[in-house]
């Protein structure tokens, strides 16, 4: 039997459903947030989730909850191998490199001081990148050492938001002028101006780190 993570609205739980229901595969739904989550899936022999980066609950225990699952004897999707390393471009680099593949040369410093002399002696441009986000968010190209350092300097003081309002609102109204979007969704940019969503409030910012990559 597999448990499945039942989300309102997510079409991977959906579609999951409905290949067990053509192909005569028992299935249960669970509730992965619950105190009693192991009673619940007692007697499966797997366990789907879709869990999600931007979903503040997720990123707190969902990763965990899978892997103990591994340890003792359930099979999982995703599982360790396909999702340590999801919406982690740090860690992506780690083992890009460790098992020789090709990528863009990339650089992380924990130390500031270590990485504006680093910063001095490279050369421009560069990528800044958080560690996480997708599409085009999180990403900044650096121009110059001057622009380095007051990033790096940043970086180790404030910090960055997880989510760049004003440059999700200016990618939204690309999209628009493309004709890619709607006009809802560019004024829902705008209001992230002013209201952040639950998840941003609770995830805090991006700090300790600095991430650069070649251009």
């Amino acid at each position: 039997m597999i448990a499945i993570h039942e989300m309102p609205g997510d079409t991977f739980d959906s579609r999951w459903i409905e290949y067990c229901q053509e192909h005569n595969i028992a299935y249960k739904l669970v509730n992965s947030y619950g105190n009693d989550f192991i009673e619940q899936i007692k007697g499966c022999d797997a366990f789907m989730w879709h869990f999600y980066q931007a979903h503040r609950k997720d990123t707190l225990m969902a990763k965990q909850l899978m892997y103990a699952l591994e340890q003792a004897g359930t099979r999982t999707f995703p599982d360790f191998n396909t999702a340590w390393h999801f919406d982690d471009k740090v860690g992506q680099k780690y083992l890009l490199e460790a098992i020789g593949a090709p990528l863009a040369p990339a650089w992380v410093f924990y130390d500031k001081n270590e990485a504006i002399t680093w910063a001095k002696e490279t050369s421009f441009p560069k990528v800044f990148k958080l560690r996480s986000g997708g599409g085009a968010h999180n990403v900044k190209l650096v121009r110059s050492e001057r622009q380095a350092s007051a990033l790096i300097k940043r970086a180790f003081r404030r910090g960055f938001p997880q989510f760049d309002s004003r440059g999700s609102l200016k990618e939204r109204w690309k999209r628009f002028r493309e004709g890619r979007t709607t006009l809802r969704d560019v004024l829902e940019g705008v209001a992230r101006l002013f209201i952040q969503t639950p998840f941003a409030r609770q995830k805090g910012p991006e700090k300790g780190y600095i991430y650069f990559q070649e251009f």
